[in-house]
């Protein structure tokens, strides 16, 4: 069996075919739902459709990443140069017998190809969502620019995720394409609520605040995103010490090169365990700001008064705790896989929640007049 190449792409329209007829599912299952309905509606419930899954991709690609299945199939985008792992057994069973503990088996496959297959579902849908916007641009609530804007990130997302399949993991990549799903994720949402037209009433003084504590739990999220992409989670046992130490050794120039392959340094020799102990310390001790800032601005929403804003103060609040209950348990149990999944999909929450109260809070009109006024231009 000759080398194979890390990126086919004759499976392409194979895939594209698959991810089309995946996608006329949930397409069908909306224009159903919503037959009675204007064209603004549906889009409307496609949206909210679209926002769900993302948010699902979101946490089987954390769940892809903890399984250490992003390698289950080592080219791109099929697997082996098949749409399906049915129709690359042999290559995968020779993989597994050769290394059965290794990247490649049956099981991790499917997850790879799995997670790929909602990707390209959310794709297609956001392709969608985009084509009918411009259709019908003057009858929205919102620019058509932001479907596009969506449209070209989930490119850049399935770029991403290429990379990281073709580079072998490359800690850079993975993190940056965890954070360009939650970017993503983002941008769903402020369309979610622009079609939904729920203004809320928040002063200046409060949006600065929501927009500080997103700018804290975006760094917290990117140095989450590096302590998993490095496999530092157990690089400290014990809670509140770290190995028993208040302030163990740590090696933080090693540990951020961040132009580096997995578990090596950057002049080419192996990552030492001290430079692990960094990346590990670094989030567990930017966890306190960003509990504190996330904590004040749930007591901050829950002093409002409004009822509305009381409730995103409870949301926040929960999830924050529920954070802190899974980020322990990842230390202190030793990383099992349900808890690990827990911190993942508690900070798409986290992004989920500080996004819609701001997309509730701040109209996007005057973004829309700029886009519009450039696109005139």
């Amino acid at each position: 069996m000759g080398p194979q190449p890390l990126v086919d792409f004759a499976p392409v329209l194979r895939l594209a075919l698959l991810a089309l007829v995946i996608a006329l599912l949930p397409l069908s299952w909306v224009w159903l739902r919503q037959r009675g309905g204007s064209p603004t509606r549906r889009l409307a419930a496609l949206t909210t459709l679209t926002l769900f899954l993302t948010f699902d991709l979101i946490v089987f690609g954390s769940f892809t990443r903890l399984s250490d299945s992003g390698l289950g199939c080592p080219d791109w985008p099929g697997c082996y140069g098949e749409a399906s792992p049915l129709g690359a057994r042999d290559e995968i069973h020779a993989a597994q017998t050769a290394m059965p503990s290794g990247p490649v088996t049956w099981s991790k496959a499917w997850i790879e190809m799995i997670h790929r297959y909602l990707a390209m579902t959310v794709g297609v849908l956001i392709l969608v969502m985009a084509a009918v916007s411009w259709r019908e641009r003057h009858r929205l609530p919102l620019s058509p620019w932001w479907p596009m804007l969506t449209l070209v990130w989930v490119i850049v997302q399935g770029l991403f995720g290429k990379y990281t399949v073709t580079l072998k993991l490359y800690p850079a990549i993975v993190t940056l394409h965890l954070l360009g799903g939650l970017a993503l994720l983002a941008l769903l949402a402020v369309q979610h609520e622009a079609f939904r037209q729920r203004p809320l009433v928040l002063p200046a003084r409060q949006r600065r605040w929501v927009w500080a504590a997103l700018a804290v739990l975006g760094v917290q999220i990117a140095l989450g995103g590096w302590v998993s992409t490095n496999y530092a989670v157990l690089a400290c046992t014990g809670f509140p010490q770290c190995n028993g130490q208040w302030w163990p050794a740590m090696d933080a120039g090693h540990g951020f090169t961040l132009l580096r392959e997995l578990g090596m340094a950057g002049h080419g020799g192996l990552l030492h365990f001290e430079a692990l102990v960094a990346i590990h310390m670094a989030h567990r001790l930017f966890a306190l700001v960003a509990v504190a800032v996330l904590g004040l601005l749930a007591w901050r929403l829950w002093r409002a008064g409004e009822p509305v804003t009381r409730r995103f103060g409870v949301a926040l609040a929960a999830l924050l705790l529920a954070q802190l209950l899974s980020g322990l348990s990842n230390v202190v149990l030793g990383w099992p896989l349900a808890a690990a999944l827990a911190h993942s999909a508690g900070a798409a929450g986290l992004v989920l929640v500080l996004t819609l109260l701001l997309a509730r809070a701040a109209s996007p009109r005057p973004a829309v007049q700029a886009l519009r006024a450039t696109a005139a231009a």
